[in-house]
């Protein structure tokens, strides 16, 4: 796929029943551990029926309170197609509260303690460590489950999790493809620690990626920036900036929970380009 910004003009509407997804019966979900150093964190996996080895996607969640529903509009939805999906708690956040500290904590007693700059480089250092240690330990075990492709594993984020999804790719040259919803929309403009580091994340991956926005999340920057730093380096990627979604800013920054119909054909087209086959 090339590297092609496209910018979809008109009026989003709300989520719908997927009529595009395969008829293909899906499992799900189920409760996986994830060994993150001393850790144990907590996941849930949808698969779809049958013994595969099918491809397979580790998704990343974004900051604030996480609960075990989070999964059930993505899980069906991916294994419908095909995918095997993972949906990790990481450190401290919804089944995994008491493995660690959630990233949420440390950033509000950051900012608390010494300001925002604090907060910011605190930011990155977090995504470039225990938050990374714990999607790497989470992609380990996806790719060693018996129903999983190892060679056929992508990486999937939302908000702080599209950010840590670009330093996955960055540091695992052998996902398949990364999509990025969200990522950094409520930080670009003022963290920036956090948007120099994503600049190089994608200037040192060799991951194709998809940047997935809507046009009303709070800001569009990242998609643009990051989009137009690898068309200069010619590496594979396509952004998609969606129509306005919803009534606010929070609503269209949480599109890919709530508007799988705007996005599903143009992920999944991607998603079955680099890794479905």
């Amino acid at each position: 796929m090339g590297t092609v910004v496209a910018i979809l003009l008109g009026v989003a509407v709300g989520h719908l029943p997927s009529a595009s997804a395969t008829d293909q019966a899906w499992r799900g979900p189920e409760a996986v551990v994830i060994p993150s150093g001393p850790l144990e964190l907590r996941a849930l996996v949808w698969r779809p029926k049958g013994n595969g080895p099918f491809p397979a996607i580790l998704f990343n969640h974004g900051s604030g309170p996480r609960s075990e529903s989070d999964g059930d509009t993505l899980g069906p939805l991916f294994a419908r197609h095909g995918y095997v999906f993972l949906f990790p708690f990481r450190r401290g956040q919804g089944p995994s509260m008491g493995q660690g500290v959630d990233s949420d904590a440390l950033l509000d007693r950051e900012l608390k303690l010494n300001g925002e700059g604090a907060r910011d480089r605190l930011q990155v250092r977090l995504l470039e460590t225990d938050q990374l240690s714990d999607a790497v330990a989470a992609l380990n075990l996806l790719r060693s489950l018996p129903q999983v492709d190892a060679r056929r594993v992508a990486a999937v984020g939302h908000s702080f999790g599209g950010s840590l999804t670009l330093l996955l790719a960055e540091r695992d040259g052998g996902l398949r493809a990364s999509v990025v919803f969200a990522g950094a929309a409520a930080s670009w403009d003022r963290c920036p620690p956090l948007r120099a580091r994503l600049l190089e994340a994608v200037r040192r991956t060799s991951v194709p990626t998809l940047f997935v926005y809507a046009a009303n999340d709070f800001s569009v920057a990242p998609a643009q920036d990051m989009g137009a730093q690898m068309s200069r380096l010619a590496k594979p990627h396509d952004v998609r900036i969606y129509p306005a979604f919803g009534a606010t800013s929070a609503d269209g920054h949480r599109l890919v929970y709530l508007g799988s119909s705007t996005w599903e054909h143009d992920v999944f087209l991607f998603l079955d380009e680099h890794v479905g086959r």
